[in-house]
């Protein structure tokens, strides 16, 4: 029998960030560089090929009992992340402890798939995504599939329900994004305000490292391109390199196309829109400059920065709201998967899997 989280309930008490963590900024660092768990990697991995000869790695974590036309997950990471990244894996092991099969993906040249693209990733990589689904859709006959993004995977997983429409792409029955850029341009232009500029720097020093990495092993891997100056913003390195390698002409022609916000009224499956009021990277008035389809809620809490959302042990015993709330509204698309306050309370909550 599986073993019930103790966390997961069939409604969440609004979030409040913890007493001594009010701060948006001091919220997304945390949430950053805390991981919280130790959780041995047990996924098995498939490979996604592409027609351009490029391969990703989808980590495949299947608990035991699953079986076809069960609920699947696929986790979608943000920038600068991987399917090791600390909220991908908590979520991921929290949706196995409750029957539901995840998939966490690593984009183009991330992680696992490292040097097995020569294409980079982009915020808009939606085909790559469907091309995903697709997989899983073979390897998981007839089970639902919910599309699950953080940042700037959640751009990605609204922009491929959007271009879905009314149509159908594998198992796709819904999507949630947690602090999704909708409006790429705007983002950007934000991160270059204040304090807001360090994640500006932080965000384009690890895009520069992680091509200069690659043109370390082999300088031909981008077809003879080099840096003349390292670009310090993440306009400058779009211009420079996301654009020009991934078929835009410009960053400004990269942000309008890749963007999920002019798609997100042709979503038509059930989703879900998660952010904070006080983030940073993805500021909170992109939402109401942008129309959504009616089968799009949106959540906005008071506090949280950007995917840190950390609370205090007595609204949830872990602190991690984001994890609870994002497991709890997936396990909630079907009722056998909900537990009740009843099941809660005789849990063992000494036993935290997270």
């Amino acid at each position: 029998m599986l073993a019930r989280s103790p966390y997961i309930l069939t409604s969440v008490r609004p979030f409040k960030p913890h007493p001594l963590l009010r701060n948006s900024h001091v919220q997304t660092v945390l949430g950053a560089y805390w991981y919280g768990h130790n959780i041995p990697y047990n996924a098995r991995q498939h490979l996604v090929l592409f027609d351009d000869g490029d391969q990703i790695v989808l980590h495949d974590d299947r608990p035991k009992g699953w079986k076809p036309g069960d609920r699947t997950v696929l986790l979608i990471h943000g920038l600068g992340g991987s399917h090791s990244s600390g909220y991908i894996v908590r979520i991921a092991h929290t949706l196995n402890s409750l029957g539901i099969r995840t998939f966490r993906v690593d984009l183009r040249g991330c992680g696992a798939g490292h040097n097995l693209a020569k294409r980079p990733f982009h915020a808009g990589c939606s085909d790559d995504i469907a091309h995903c689904v697709e997989a899983i859709s073979a390897l998981c006959m007839g089970s639902p599939l919910t599309l699950c993004g953080f940042s700037m995977g959640a751009n990605i997983a609204l922009k491929l329900a959007g271009e879905m429409g009314n149509g159908r792409i594998g198992g796709i029955d819904s999507v949630m994004a947690v602090a999704p850029p909708i409006d790429l341009a705007h983002c950007c232009t934000n991160m270059n305000r204040g304090f807001n500029r360090l994640y500006d720097w932080d965000f384009s020093r690890r895009l520069v490292s992680l091509v200069e990495g690659r043109l370390a092993q082999d300088e031909n891997f981008y077809d003879g391109f080099r840096f003349t100056e390292k670009p310090a913003r993440l306009i400058e390195f779009d211009s420079v390199f996301t654009a020009p390698q991934c078929g835009f002409d410009s960053a400004e022609d990269y942000y309008a196309k890749a963007s999920a916000a002019f798609v997100l009224p042709d979503v038509k499956v059930p989703g879900l829109i998660l952010t904070a009021d006080d983030d940073s990277v993805v500021p909170v008035q992109i939402f109401d400059k942008h129309p959504r389809s009616g089968s799009v809620e949106l959540e906005i809490t008071r506090g949280g920065g950007h995917l840190g959302f950390i609370t205090s042990k007595s609204i949830v015993p872990d602190r991690r709201w984001m994890d609870h709330r994002v497991v709890q509204w997936i396990a909630s698309l079907d009722s056998r998967k909900t537990i009740s306050r009843k099941e809660l309370s005789s849990a063992d909550t000494c036993s935290s899997p997270v």
